[in-house]
C-alpha cells in the first residue's frame, strides 16, 4: 500500500538586498535566516516536506511557486515569506517587488489544478507601510469600531488564507533574535501560546497587530 504524499512547506527568506547596479539597497535583515532555519526544523518534525530558499530575486520567487504546481502535494500547502515589503508586495533580494496577488494567482485552481482543493496557508513577515503602531488606551466597553487591518489591495482566492505580521499600512519588526510574528508562530507550533506583541530596543513600546485574511471553505487543522 503506497504512503500518502506529505504536506508541503515552502519557506522563502531574504536577508540581503541589492539594487540593479549592485549597491546595497537595504540593511541586512539579521536574525531572519536563523529564524527561518528553526521554522524549517519545526515543520519537518510536523511531517511537512520543507523547501527552504535564501535570498531569491523577484523572478526566482515567482518561479518557486510555479514549481509547486508540478509537485505532489499532501493535505496542506504552507508558505512562509520573510522579506522587506510594502502594501500588497514583498521584495526579492534584487529589491524588485513581487505582488502577493501574483503569487496567489500562480497557485489558483485555474493555473494550478493540483492545488485546487488543497488549503493554502501563507505567513507573511514583511512591512505593509511605514506607520508605527504605538498602541492605544481603551477605557470603554463599547463604541465605534476601529478600522480593521484588512487590505483593499488583496484578493484572496478560494482555499487560501494569509496571516500578516502587521496590519495594513504598518511596519513589521525584526531584531537579531528574530521577528515578533514568526517567533509567536513558532511558539504555537511548538505547543505554546504567545501573547506578547511589543517591540524592544529602539522601537520599545511600539506594538504589532497581526492580520488574518481567509477564504478557506472549511475548517482546517494543518499542524495537528
Amino acid at each position: 500500500m503506497s504512503q500518502p504524499w506529505p504536506s508541503r512547506a515552502l519557506i522563502i527568506v531574504n536577508t540581503n538586498f541589492y539594487s540593479r547596479d549592485g549597491d546595497v539597497a537595504f540593511a541586512t535583515r539579521r536574525g531572519a535566516r536563523r529564524e527561518a532555519e528553526k521554522l524549517s526544523r519545526i515543520l519537518s518534525r510536523l511531517n511537512y516536506e520543507v523547501t527552504l530558499m535564501l535570498n531569491k530575486t523577484a523572478e526566482e520567487i515567482e518561479n518557486l511557486y510555479q514549481q509547486e504546481c508540478c509537485r505532489q502535494h499532501g493535505d496542506y500547502f504552507v508558505s512562509i515569506i520573510s522579506s522587506h515589503g510594502e502594501e500588497g508586495v514583498v521584495l526579492g533580494c534584487d529589491s524588485e517587488p513581487v505582488k502577493l496577488t501574483r503569487i496567489f494567482q500562480i497557485l489558483s485552481s485555474e493555473k494550478c489544478p493540483a492545488l485546487s482543493k488543497i488549503p493554502k496557508i501563507f505567513f507573511i513577515q514583511a512591512c505593509r507601510g511605514q506607520e508605527l503602531d504605538r498602541g492605544a488606551v481603551v477605557e470603554c466597553d463599547s463604541g465605534k469600531p476601529e478600522p480593521d487591518g484588512f487590505s483593499t489591495y488583496l484578493s484572496i482566492p478560494p482555499q487560501t488564507a494569509a496571516m500578516f505580521a502587521c496590519s495594513s499600512g504598518y511596519v513589521a519588526f525584526l531584531s537579531i533574535s528574530g521577528s515578533l510574528f514568526l517567533q509567536a508562530v513558532m511558539k504555537v507550533l511548538e505547543g505554546e501560546v504567545a501573547f506578547r506583541f511589543q517591540a524592544r530596543g529602539a522601537y520599545e513600546g511600539c506594538k504589532e497587530m497581526p492580520c488574518f485574511v481567509t477564504n478557506l471553505q472549511q475548517e482546517v487543522f494543518p499542524f495537528s
